[in-house]
């Protein structure tokens, strides 16, 4: 092209990766990312391999510990991976299994009919990105050994002694080479080995914290599995029938287990999954589970005279008002789509959800009638909402300019039209709304005060919400419609920032704005666009010098630093209506001096988060007791 290179570019200069070098050369291809959440993905990756055991009938107990130089040890009660040599490799086959990708009982359909993790890359990859890995074999009367560091092989695998146990052993300590952060949170392996525990039927498994003085241990053991998820689901709910309904099938070779319960709350909350490995976008499976249920509720309503001939069909969002289900399904070669991967895209399973869902869900209402009516009664007064809320919702949209129809009278709009530039701070009340309109930058700040605490949307059907002044003004003011009508191209605001006053309301007000965020308009949080601003709690002032405290800990550190005597002026802030304008716009609201949270959703957690949020603004106030009481260690300011 005319361009001269400095250096060549012949056959010597493309660069061949051998073994596991690729592994940490791109780590992210593997593994997602190098952050926390990497981190944790290889523990997963390890207890997938145990957990293939467990569905192939093998293993009954798992587990799990963090050891007190943060190594993690996973022990299972397997057949032990295979200790003989592989005619291929020429090498024993765990060490196959440890330093060679894409090798592994996974494939070829000798080992396992199903499995998890990242299709035969699992335990190789772990190996490669840590500082050391040990794995030791009970087999056959005999205990076997082997250690890797980076990968490479330490010494040939050997027996070290006899054992009448049997299974596989896996210590591992991450490479702080590889990884941003090389510290496990405990409750983050929870969550995930509870679901785990949930989706293999009868399987134990103990997650065990050796760091703390006293071990920590958790143990999850789901006889009930996908059952058992779903009263978990329900635990702040109140369920408007007795039964959980289960249905379970082999059709075209692919394993189905839905098991599903409405409460009487107005939201959805179902989760699927396959081969163990959560779908966040679904797929041919979840579109399986839908299809049956709208038709067979239809065809019962029908056939039972609950609809008249005059009215329309039930709608799927009808029937799946209040609904928690688990569609949960092994297949022996999942094919997954999309930009991340998580959506099933195997047609066949859609056939074989909808074949084995079908018969045993019209089966079930037939000799159920009391609670098929009870379902269809919910249904049908949720399509009568619905009517209403999509009325209600004709008047949140935003117009075009044609139309006239002008942004909420409260908002103090931002000059700039570019939404990357732009932010809206959602504030409490009129008073910090005022002090927060004279603060800001009127070119890329729009501020909107709301008046007190805005509704519980978890506790209202969306045509009450869409009739909200307060939540109609935010509606009107992001700009992106809401439900079925959300589209986040039409975002006026590339920051959505709450802020509250720094006290027991302000916490309550916040959650109460999540909330509906979360179940209305999930994708602003998935994309990043919500933060929570972070006001100072304390103003210190000593000679006319002004320094802010955002927490206990830093006001310690302030007053060591300018010395503890009556020259200090300590102020508390109560809310951000004792703040001036200039302190404002210095503490919360200037990009170069400000502390803003980002609010994250983890796909991997998204069932957490729903009972998190089902606990904290549900109706049931002993879940509500337990939560606060089992966090509230983890509180840093709390206004009494």
């Amino acid at each position: 092209m005319g361009t001269e290179v400095n250096g060549e570019y012949g056959a010597d200069q493309i660069q061949i990766l051998e073994g596991l070098e690729a592994v940490r050369k791109r780590p992210g291809m593997y593994i997602g990312s190098t952050s926390v959440r990497g981190l944790h993905h290889l523990v997963y990756e390890i207890v997938d391999n145990s957990v293939d055991e467990a569905l192939a009938g093998y293993c009954t107990e798992i587990e799990v510990s963090i050891n007190e130089d943060n190594s993690i040890c996973v022990k299972d009660n397997g057949r032990g991976i295979p200790v003989g040599i592989n005619k291929k490799a020429g090498l024993p086959a765990v060490e196959v299994v440890f330093t060679i990708l894409h090798a592994g009982g996974k494939f070829g359909g000798g080992g396992y009919k199903v499995s998890g993790g990242l299709h035969g890359v699992g335990a190789s990859v772990v190996n490669a990105l840590s500082e050391w890995l040990e794995v030791t074999i009970h087999k056959d009367g005999k205990m076997y050994r082997q250690r890797y560091e980076r990968g490479k092989v330490m010494y040939p695998l050997k027996v070290v002694g006899d054992t009448t146990k049997r299974g596989t052993e896996v210590v591992f300590l991450p490479d702080k080479e590889i990884f941003e952060e090389t510290v496990f949170d405990f409750d983050t392996l929870r969550q995930r080995l509870r679901e785990m525990a949930f989706l293999t039927k009868g399987i134990k498994i103990i997650l065990i914290d050796k760091r703390l003085e006293e071990p920590k241990i958790r143990a999850f053991h789901y006889e009930g599995g996908i059952k058992e998820y779903v009263d978990y689901l329900n635990k702040s709910q109140t369920p408007i029938y007795d039964d959980v309904i289960y249905c379970e099938g082999i059709k075209n070779n692919i394993y189905v287990e839905v098991a599903m319960q409405h409460n009487d709350s107005y939201t959805e909350s179902t989760y699927s999954f396959v081969n163990n490995i959560t779908t966040p976008e679904g797929g041919t499976h979840l579109t399986g589970f839908r299809n049956a249920l709208t038709k067979c509720f239809n065809d019962y309503a029908r056939t039972n005279k609950l609809l008249k001939d005059s009215e329309p069909n039930l709608a799927g969002e009808d029937i799946r008002e209040g609904l928690a289900a688990i569609v949960s399904i092994k297949i022996s070669e999942p094919q997954f789509e999309g930009q991340t991967k998580q959506k099933l895209g195997n047609s066949e399973a859609r056939g074989a959800v909808e074949s084995v869902m079908s018969e045993q869900l019209t089966y079930f209402l037939e000799q159920n009638p009391q609670i098929a009516k009870i379902i269809c009664d919910k249904a049908i007064l949720a399509q009568r909402a619905r009517d209403a809320a999509r009325k209600a919702r004709d008047l949140t949209r935003r117009k075009t300019a044609l139309e006239s129809t002008s942004l909420p009278g409260k908002l103090a709009d931002c000059s700039d039209k570019d939404p990357k530039n732009c932010e809206i701070y959602i504030v409490e009340g009129d008073s910090a709304g005022g002090s927060a309109k004279t603060a800001r930058n009127r070119a890329t700040q729009a501020i909107l005060p709301l008046r007190g605490k805005i509704l519980n949307v978890e506790k209202s059907r969306l045509d009450k919400i869409l009739v909200n002044n307060e939540i109609k003004a935010m509606i009107t003011a992001f700009g992106t419609g809401i439900g079925e009508d959300f589209d986040i191209s039409k975002l006026r605001y590339d920051k959505i920032v709450i802020m509250t006053d720094a006290d027991v309301d302000g916490a309550h007000i916040a959650t109460l704005m999540l909330t509906f965020l979360y179940r209305f308009m999930p994708e602003l949080i998935k994309q990043g666009h919500v933060y929570l601003a972070q006001p100072p709690l304390y103003k210190v002032e000593r000679n006319k010098v002004v320094h802010y405290a955002y927490d206990d800990n830093e006001l310690a550190q302030i007053l060591a630093e300018i010395g503890r005597d009556s020259n200090n002026k300590i102020q508390r802030y109560k809310g951000l209506g004792e703040m001036d304008a200039e302190q404002l716009w210095d503490t919360t609201m200037d990009p170069e001096k400000r502390i803003l949270l980002r609010v994250n959703m983890d796909n991997d957690s998204e069932a957490e988060m729903n009972v998190v949020f089902n606990t904290l603004m549900g109706d049931k106030v002993e879940p509500r007791r337990q939560f606060i009481e089992e966090n509230a260690k983890y509180v840093r300011n709390l206004d009494i």
